[in-house]
């Protein structure tokens, strides 16, 4: 069990929220899905990192605000380095020191 800060929230135990899986992934335009081949489009669905290391990630307050944010975890120690809002860039993190 871990805590998450909601930033809208505050501090709250893990189970109140969703995980909303990887974060800053670009939805394509319409005139560039036209575009896309079978497998760029499998791409765009289907394939994620699979960090082992520091990960962006999407959360959502589903026990609470119900509100939408993002996440910069460590995937082996589970150490939250940073909770910011949707739409706001990802923060600098030195990810070779963690």
């Amino acid at each position: 069990m871990f805590l998450i800060t909601c930033p809208y929230c505050g501090a709250r135990d893990e189970h109140e929220f969703g995980y909303g899986h990887e974060a800053h992934i670009a939805r394509p335009t319409p005139a560039e899905y036209e575009q896309m081949s079978d497998a760029e489009w499998a791409q765009y669905l289907f394939m994620r990192k699979n960090t082992k290391g520091v990960h962006f990630e999407r959360w959502v307050h589903t026990k609470g605000c119900r509100r939408w944010f993002n996440v910069a975890r460590h995937t082996v120690t589970h150490e939250i380095l940073a909770v910011y809002e949707m739409g706001k860039p990802a923060p600098q993190i030195d990810t070779e020191k963690k």
